[in-house]
């Protein structure tokens, strides 16, 4: 029942816009237009570990192997998916009938996870890498004909981004072997597509977007000093999917 009357809305929804021949306030229209937008972040890495990535490792501080086990082979790392959100401005500018070129600098919350599985169940670690990043997008968005209120688009562009915290992360020097840090490069670059459509209302433009990233190289920061958790990998590639919604 609950997803019957879902569907009714969302199919009234639709009636009621397509209707009237909104223009969205003639935003389409102007060479330059600004707008914002919230974004729903999902995030992972994409893992290359070197050859022996799952031999035991030792400190070469005290000699212990880390963590402290009966049996501390590793079996695996993975990356779960992890939530985040942003939050942006647009700057478009008009190219063409349907081209635009897009910039849009956003304000990302986002931590990344990496699970490390060890031979012995007690042994599972899970190190969180905290960010707070500031994209810096750059894009062109290809548009299809208008059909009443509804267009669909295209998009593809390159995106600087700067982690702006990671000055002020702790310092894992002191720190004992099993609780060091696994730190990514303060700012890397990436590609990123995606596919949306343009909702026209009578006084401004909503578009719902899908888009995926991911980083043009190696984002692992490596350290001079190895830990159990940075020796075993070779390189991390930060990917993401977003969905977007833009108010213009």
């Amino acid at each position: 029942m609950t997803k019957s009357r879902s569907f009714l809305l969302l199919f009234l929804f639709f009636s009621v816009i397509s209707k009237a021949q909104n223009n969205g306030g003639g935003v389409d229209d102007e060479p330059l237009h600004f707008g914002f937008t919230f974004q729903y972040i999902n995030a992972e890495y994409k893992i290359y570990k070197k050859p022996d990535w799952y031999t035991l490792y030792t400190s070469p501080d005290n000699q212990q192997p880390i963590p402290v086990g009966t049996d501390e082979r590793l079996m695996s790392i993975t990356s779960p998916k992890t939530p985040g959100f942003g939050l942006g401005f647009v700057s478009d500018l008009k190219v063409g009938s349907h081209a635009n070129l897009r910039f849009t600098p956003l304000l990302v919350f986002t931590d990344r996870m990496l699970n490390y599985q060890y031979r012995n169940p007690e042994n599972f670690q899970q190190k969180k890498i905290q960010s707070t990043l500031v994209d810096f997008p750059l894009g062109i968005k290809l548009k299809s004909d208008k059909r009443g209120n509804f267009r669909a688009y295209i998009l593809g562009g390159a995106k600087y981004s700067m982690d702006i915290i990671s000055k002020k992360k702790i310092d894992d020097t002191e720190l004992s072997d099993i609780n060091k840090l696994v730190k990514n490069k303060t700012s890397f670059l990436s590609w990123e597509t995606g596919i949306g459509f343009d909702l026209y209302f009578e006084y401004f433009k909503m578009s719902p977007e899908i888009k995926f990233s991911q980083s043009m190289g190696n984002v692992l920061k490596n350290d001079e000093k190895p830990n159990a958790y940075t020796k075993p990998l070779d390189k991390l590639f930060l990917r993401s999917f977003q969905f977007s919604l833009y108010f213009e």
